[in-house]
């Protein structure tokens, strides 16, 4: 396997950087193989790259921004299952060939990304089918992701799953700075604006962040990893398998 890229090292066909760590950890081959098809998608606050239920025909490889995944039920209510940046793909589903996926791909925090279509990733595994066994450890630890998020929300209080979460999207958008509101980190996190004003707020008076309009200022990294339940952690230790 040849050793991951680091940002900038590689081009997309348009001439722009990738950051993606999967497309940066291809062998050149492969690289080659796929540069000629992406194509690079901008993409802002609340847009949705994938409905839930619906027919997934593109892949995305984001380089900058966070993509929160999202269970969508019946009556509207929502609450997030994961999220991928710059470390992972979106649109697994058509990725490995099934015709729609359970989850909403929202963006949480803009950015862009390279895109794909399904049946060019299709011809890739064919050509290529080291690569399939690359995006699928990608898939498998994505899902581990997902589980354990879903045990985090049913079993864990408010301010550690607040904690934990804005840990994972720091780590992915390299910013101290995360511009977020209550009512959408309600929605993430499955409960009401005002659990999270609260959990916010005790974060806040410990000095460990600092809520203005639409962000939150991570002050102290330490005592945020303090505060959140060990799904942090764990998580954490899923994502590092990709790079082993």
């Amino acid at each position: 396997m040849s050793q991951t890229l680091r940002p900038g090292e590689r081009t997309g066909p348009e001439g722009k950087p990738i950051a993606n760590r999967v497309l940066l950890a291809l062998e050149d081959r492969e690289f080659r193989a796929v540069r000629p098809k992406l194509r690079l998608l901008t993409f802002a606050h609340h847009d949705v790259l994938h409905e839930s239920n619906r027919k997934i025909d593109t892949i995305a490889f984001p380089n900058k921004g966070l993509i929160s995944l999202v269970v969508v039920m019946t009556n509207g209510r929502t609450a997030e299952a994961g999220v991928v940046g710059n470390e992972g793909i979106v649109g697994l589903e058509g990725l490995l060939g099934l015709r729609r996926g359970p989850l909403r791909e929202i963006v949480q925090i803009e950015g862009n990304a390279h895109v794909m279509s399904a049946g060019d990733v299709g011809k890739l595994f064919q050509k290529f089918p080291e690569v399939l066994l690359r995006f699928s450890r990608f898939a498998i630890v994505n899902r581990m992701q997902i589980s354990q998020t879903a045990a985090c929300n049913r079993l864990h209080e408010i301010e550690q799953r607040l904690a934990r979460w804005l840990l994972m999207t720091q780590d992915r958008v390299d910013s101290g700075v995360l511009r977020l509101t209550h009512d959408f980190l309600a929605t993430m996190l499955g409960t009401d604006r005002g659990s999270v004003r609260e959990a916010a707020s005790i974060l806040q008076g410990a000095e460990i962040i600092r809520y203005a309009r639409g962000s939150i200022r991570i002050l102290n990294r330490k005592g945020l990893e303090e505060r959140a339940c060990e799904c942090y952690g764990l998580i954490r230790e899923y994502n590092a398998e990709l790079t082993r």
